[in-house]
């Protein structure tokens, strides 16, 4: 489970960084939904590995992990919106503010 949630995790950070990379080539463009996946999905990673410490709450990181597979896989079936909603709640299990659309 630990390989095929690390691989899973490799890719969606892969893909979000090619993301990142063509969106800021864009002057000053609006983030798109897809964009918005992207970057709260980095975030969720960032905020996972950070809580993961020894003595973290385990619950709410295995939590905020299920989560964050429904949100790829919405993310990834188009429909972002649920993806991005599902993302910020993951994160706010965390204690992390979500990041905002426009910076």
């Amino acid at each position: 489970m630990q390989r095929r949630l690390t691989g899973w995790m490799g890719a969606v950070a892969g893909i979000s960084l090619a993301m990142l990379a063509v969106a800021q080539s864009g002057a000053e463009a609006a983030a798109t939904r897809s964009e918005y996946c992207s970057r709260l999905g980095l975030q969720l990673d960032g905020a996972i590995q950070t809580k993961a410490a020894p003595g973290a709450n385990a619950s709410r990181i295995a939590q905020a992990t299920a989560l964050q597979d429904r949100a790829n896989r919405f993310c990834a079936e188009r429909k972002q919106a649920q993806g991005i909603r599902t993302y910020a709640n993951a994160l706010k299990l965390l204690g992390v503010t979500p990041v905002d659309v426009d910076q």
